[in-house]
């Protein structure tokens, strides 16, 4: 998988991620690491447009299945386009979800089964796993808290869920916690922006 290093992290809504992940990023960067932040679903140009049909908030009539699968159609894109040539250039990547959003959400929240749309992914990301995963670890009804108080981001289809499904998708997360321990590490990401950061941080190092 090249000389690169694949950090994938995980969570549910209003869980943090895309701050902790620009800090995380701005700190490797200034210590010497090449970085390249990314996103799922999107990172690049085609992966975003399937991000669109996705999360789009009219879209409420969508299937699971279709669901699932044009996640993992955007995946597959967004790692032979850009994921696989960062880690052969020797980058440290700092992906915003990967394959264990699907687990959490489509296999376990949605009702799909986490074997089936693992088997789904499996083909699409052939054996392109990430090297450490962490999941930041929130009670749902504060992540959602924090995104009706967050101006400015976007809201999108999952937003729109129930409180129901937003615990079925942390459970979700806890099932892969016990069935991956070793590559997927957990963050308290009820405490502060410096704490959840260090915590990450730590566990950042011990990879590299």
């Amino acid at each position: 998988m090249g000389k690169g290093v694949f950090i994938t992290i995980e969570g549910p809504e209003g869980a943090g991620k895309t701050t902790i992940i620009n800090m995380l990023a701005q700190h490797l960067e200034s210590v010497g690491y090449p970085v390249m932040q990314t996103r799922e679903p999107g990172g690049i140009e085609i992966a975003e447009q399937i991000r669109e049909v996705i999360l789009a908030t009219e879209n409420t009539a969508m299937d699971p299945r279709t669901e699932a699968l044009l996640y993992a159609a955007a995946r597959r894109q967004h790692l032979i386009e850009k994921v696989k040539p960062a880690l052969e250039s020797g980058a440290v990547i700092l992906c915003d979800r990967f394959i264990d959003s699907s687990l959490a959400y489509q296999g376990y929240a949605r009702g799909l089964g986490i074997d089936e749309v693992y088997t789904i992914n499996e083909f699409a990301i052939e054996d392109m796993m990430p090297k450490l995963t962490l999941y930041f670890d929130i009670d749902p009804e504060q992540g959602l808290k924090r995104i009706n108080q967050h101006k400015g981001r976007e809201v999108n289809r999952l937003d729109l869920e129930t409180i129901d499904f937003h615990q079925k998708v942390r459970e979700g997360y806890q099932l892969l916690i016990t069935r991956f321990p070793k590559r997927i590490q957990l963050i308290d990401a009820s405490k502060s922006v410096e704490s959840v950061f260090n915590q990450a941080l730590i566990k950042i190092r011990e990879i590299l």
